[in-house]
């Protein structure tokens, strides 16, 4: 898919398939974010190729793909680190619509993720796809710059589900009526 700034990007095959019949029709698509933290309690982040931006790993669910197997595979092929997950933090419809550089629209239904490092896994990140420029561990109050506004909003929605987790209260967030619950 291209992106931002001209650069393909990696695009599963079967979205290759249906723009081939849709062109560049707005295409509605389920994805994760997988907020990994590790025993320190620093988030692994990944700056993007498309934009330069630090981000946290997101990604695009296969077709019959269990929305935590998608996770963990996003976080593996772009960082090499191995997670499992913990908990669903939030599931949410983005309400704007990406225009990508060649054309194509796309609007996203969102289900985020806390993982963490799966026992006797790798937990040292590397770049593993040409989705990113630079992999790593960041403690949570000196994150990098510039910091991506999709990760800036989903790190505020994971720091309040974190922080109701902290108080016994782990259910996972939604937007109803206009507000997260």
């Amino acid at each position: 898919m291209d992106v931002g700034t001209g650069q393909r990007m990696s695009t599963p095959p079967f979205i290759l398939e249906l723009r081939k019949k849709i062109g560049h029709d707005l295409l509605w698509l389920h994805g994760v974010t997988a907020c990994v933290l590790d025993e320190h309690g620093r988030i692994l982040l990944g700056r993007r190729a498309d934009t330069g931006e630090w981000a946290m790993v997101y990604g695009i669910i296969d077709p019959g793909e269990q929305p935590a197997d998608a996770a963990v595979r996003e976080v593996k092929e772009e960082t090499g680190v191995d997670v499992v997950v913990t908990d669903l933090v939030s599931v949410n419809s983005e309400q704007r619509i990406l225009t990508y550089a060649n054309g194509d629209h796309a609007q996203y239904m969102d289900h985020s993720f806390l993982c963490a490092l799966k026992p006797g896994g790798n937990a040292e990140p590397f770049v593993g796809d040409d989705e990113s420029l630079n992999v790593g561990w960041f403690a949570l109050n000196e994150l990098p710059s510039p910091l991506a506004h999709s990760t800036t909003e989903r790190l505020s929605v994971f720091r309040r589900y974190l922080e109701a987790k902290a108080k016994g209260d782990a259910h996972a967030l939604f937007m109803a009526d206009g507000r997260m619950h």
